[in-house]
């Protein structure tokens, strides 16, 4: 039977270092939580940021706990371009060569000089359930939603295993509005190809070509 992974939608957000925090919103200043968050110790905090970029803004960014080593801000692709940077995919927390913006505070406005991501889609997986899936960290799945009449097939999903994480698929706003789906959406992994698009890509030509696999 296939396992159901839950799909959350992250919309855009921001996570801070206690450095850059207390740089927007003054010396000593807390985040303070509101509620927690699916992920285990993740939570989202009262505060809110503008992300500033070359060509827009969007205020009332909600900040998500706790502190990181590095300031990160997540945004979706459709986001980038009216920010006017690049829209760059990566995993969290692998921030070198992405593009910066500027981050607007209560106390004071700061420049990142890198940092802005749009998330690779991803898998939270607890190492029981990975064993179970035969799956390992850093694995590219194929994942088909269950939708009414929308259905879909994400490509190069990132399965990210570790004892602190809750079984749960994330996709970014974009991504979510691609498919209608009601208040619980899930879908079911296919470790198709080792789960490289450019590989069903493919296949697809070599049917269309008439060719027998």
């Amino acid at each position: 039977m296939p396992r159901k992974i839950p799909i959350e939608t992250s919309a855009r957000h921001i996570h801070v270092s206690k450095e850059d925090f207390e740089t927007l919103f003054g010396p000593g200043a807390e985040l303070t939580f509101v509620k927690e968050l699916s992920q285990p110790g993740q939570f989202l905090s009262k505060e809110r940021l503008t992300i500033q970029g070359p060509k827009g803004s969007f205020e009332n960014v909600a900040i998500l706990g706790p502190f990181r080593s590095a300031t990160q801000v997540e945004v979706s692709m459709t986001d980038t371009r009216k920010l006017g940077i690049p829209g760059v995919i990566r995993q969290s927390g692998s921030i070198d060569g992405t593009p910066g913006c500027t981050l607007i505070g209560p106390q004071n406005s700061l420049t990142i000089e890198k940092g802005v991501i749009v998330a690779k889609r991803h898998i939270h997986m607890p190492p029981d359930q990975a064993i179970r899936m035969n799956l390992k960290d850093n694995d590219d799945v194929f994942v088909i939603t269950q939708s009414y009449e929308r259905a879909l097939i994400f490509a190069d999903v990132v399965v990210r295993v570790s004892p602190s994480f809750k079984l749960a698929m994330h996709v970014d706003t974009d991504e979510a509005n691609a498919f209608a789906n009601d208040a619980s959406p899930y879908g079911t992994i296919l470790k198709l190809f080792d789960g490289k698009a450019y590989d069903l890509q493919m296949w697809a030509q070599e049917l269309e070509q008439g060719i027998k696999r």
